[in-house]
């Protein structure tokens, strides 16, 4: 897909690995950003798929800074008598 965006006359990124898909980026005539991105390898590469969500999971490279990451998220709270 990347060539076909490319011959078409865009100008996309190389292919850039987000470790759970590959996306490729190219604005097209009218300045909108496009993501293209695979389907795989997937979220549940690195945790059980009956699981996904229950936890904040981060890339490999992002791990380093996940303190200041945990720290800048609002909490959640789920409102147990609206959702049942």
């Amino acid at each position: 897909m990347r060539a076909r965006v490319e011959s078409a006359g865009a100008h996309p990124t190389p292919v850039i690995d987000r470790f759970w898909f590959k996306s490729v980026y190219f604005k097209e005539p009218g300045g909108v950003l496009f993501e293209l991105a695979t389907d795989g390898p997937g979220f549940a590469v690195d945790e059980d798929a009956s699981h996904l969500g229950e936890t904040l999971v981060l890339p490999p490279w992002l791990e380093g800074q996940r303190t200041a990451i945990e720290e800048a998220l609002p909490p959640l709270r789920l409102d147990v008598a609206a959702h049942p």
